[in-house]
């Protein structure tokens, strides 16, 4: 039944996902909680992952409890989630993914907005991790994307949103958020983005 269960949930996270390079899933709780429909909570590991165009690294999540239909499941029919449910853990980026998720057509609006803001250009050009900090370089129309005017920010939560800042202390801008999402630290360790937060999921 456990086992069921599990290659339901994979089957179902993998369908909300673009792509899933790897997953591993741990169940919390007991057969007798499964039996009523819930679970404690879910673990999950993955790397390779894509979603909405943007390239994960590594993914690490844990869920709270869990509401299920287990009778659909047993008749060889899709798993149900009742209600929303609780996440939290950390999405790590390389500096390719970023830089590839950025010039995807959904998230070019993003892109061009931070350029406005931090590079004060009409487009963003290569996004790269380097000594520690995110480097954003602007994009020349009809050219490569240029190195020169590139600017060096550091990446900070500030109330449940994410921001990024210049090393020089000058200039900021707050990525749009999600309200069911919230950003409890970021920072760049080992040439990565990492992203620790919580977020609220509706099946």
């Amino acid at each position: 039944m456990l086992q069921l269960l599990a290659s339901g949930l994979q089957f179902w996270i993998k369908q909300q996902c673009e792509a899933v390079d790897q997953l591993e899933l741990q169940l919390h709780g007991s057969a007798l909680q499964l039996l009523r429909g819930r679970l404690e909570g879910v673990t999950l590991v993955a790397s390779g992952v894509a979603f909405a165009g943007l390239p994960m690294e590594r993914v690490e999540l844990r869920s709270g409890p869990l509401q299920l239909q287990t009778g659909p499941l047993l008749k060889g029919q899709g798993l149900k989630l009742d209600h929303p449910f609780a996440v939290r853990g950390l999405v790590v980026f390389s500096g390719p993914g970023l830089d590839r998720g950025l010039s995807d057509t959904r998230w070019r609006g993003l892109a061009d907005g931070l350029a406005q803001e931090l590079l004060g250009s009409p487009s963003l050009g290569e996004v790269a991790i380097r000594e520690g900090a995110l480097v954003l370089a602007p994009g020349r129309a009809g050219e490569l994307p240029a190195s020169q005017g590139a600017l060096a920010t550091r990446p900070e939560a500030v109330d449940g949103a994410l921001e990024l800042h210049s090393l020089d202390g000058r200039r900021r801008s707050r990525l749009p958020a999600d309200p069911n999402i919230r950003i409890k630290r970021a920072c760049i360790a080992a040439d990565r983005l990492e992203l620790h937060g919580e977020a609220q999921v509706s099946p």
